[in-house]
């Protein structure tokens, strides 16, 4: 993904709330009843999800046109096929920022394709093929993108694990994007294309894995892996998919995880949630880490060398993962 705009945007809100005594009861039973209506998911395992970042990652870089890349993408739409999806791989030939031909691949896994209620859930699974925000000697190395892209992943192959245990009402369709993090360096001198990020996410909202594909909304995930993670508002995402946001960030709340999802607004960013809905209408909800901190707005190991396994943190991936179930086995 990109930057586009990822700069805090600070709102300063004030109101009052006047809730009388003889209220209170009423108030109560209320919440009681609206809480008794909550669907349990089934649990989530962050152990699992780890592993299989961990399996990603051991591939080494996932770059396409590399022998890595081919042999994850084997593993991924194996893995799906294991957990009893019906499985479509979309291979592309994709044009990158530099003209380089990326043999591409999107990898989807829908649960009972047949059912016209359905929520798409979304991740990449390629790696960056530079670590541009390192330190200059390190610009031309492949990063192993264990936080950005694999952690999304793992934690989508374990819903598709439990899923298979235990269907929720709605269909789910989960897609691995291609090619999202080949997008132009900013080292690259050549003249400047649009849209060079996220080329699988194009390619599949031009042509999805099935025709008129439609979904009530989806969830993209990207960087959801790293440590004391944070995720606010993604401003595309509160303009074009904000009720689908609202009833993520409340799920959150309501398990227990509003340390890890902040109900305040973050940046804008380029990233595959951005083409979903461009080209199919559909609103999705990017989770991603926002780190006030940090001067890019991203996590710190962004694009470098050090986005590895050691730096994953489960406690992360448990709050994102049970989310994301608690809402899909909330819908009806």
């Amino acid at each position: 993904m990109s930057i586009k705009n990822l700069l805090a945007v600070t709102a300063l809100m004030t109101g009052g709330a006047f809730i009388s005594c003889g209220n209170s009861q009423k108030n109560s039973q209320q919440i009681e009843e609206s809480e008794a209506a909550i669907v349990q998911a089934p649990a989530f395992n962050a152990d699992s999800a780890y592993a299989y970042i961990a399996a990603q990652v051991q591939f080494g870089p996932r770059v396409p046109n590399t022998e890595a890349h081919r042999r994850c993408g084997d593993y991924l739409a194996a893995q799906l096929e294991k957990f009893g999806a019906k499985v479509y791989n979309q291979h592309a030939d994709l044009v990158a920022y530099n003209g380089t031909i990326l043999k591409s691949r999107n990898i989807i896994g829908a649960y009972q394709p047949e059912n016209k209620k359905r929520v798409m859930l979304c991740a990449h699974w390629d790696s960056r093929p530079y670590a541009d925000q390192d330190e200059k000697s390190n610009h031309q190395k492949p990063i192993d993108g264990a936080n950005d892209g694999a952690s999304g992943v793992g934690v989508l192959l374990e819903i598709a694990r439990q899923i298979q245990q235990q269907a929720p009402q709605v269909g789910i369709d989960l897609i691995f994007f291609d090619s999202e993090d080949y997008g132009t360096p900013d080292f690259y001198e050549g003249t400047y294309k649009p849209d060079t990020w996220c080329l699988g996410s194009q390619y599949w909202g031009r042509i999805p894995h099935v025709p008129d594909y439609k979904a009530r909304f989806g969830i993209l995930l990207d960087m959801v892996g790293g440590k004391n993670a944070t995720f606010y508002y993604e401003a595309f995402s509160k303009q074009t998919a904000n009720n689908a946001m609202k009833k993520i960030w409340k799920m959150a709340d309501h398990l227990g995880y509003s340390n890890y999802f902040i109900k305040e607004d973050g940046g804008q960013v380029t990233d595959d949630h951005v083409y979903v809905n461009q080209y199919r209408q559909i609103p999705c909800v990017d989770i991603i880490h926002y780190d006030t901190q940090s001067n890019t707005g991203f996590n710190p190991t962004w694009h470098t060398l050090d986005d590895s396994l050691e730096n994953i943190d489960k406690a992360t991936l448990q709050a994102v993962g049970q989310t994301v179930m608690g809402v899909i086995y909330n819908e009806k």
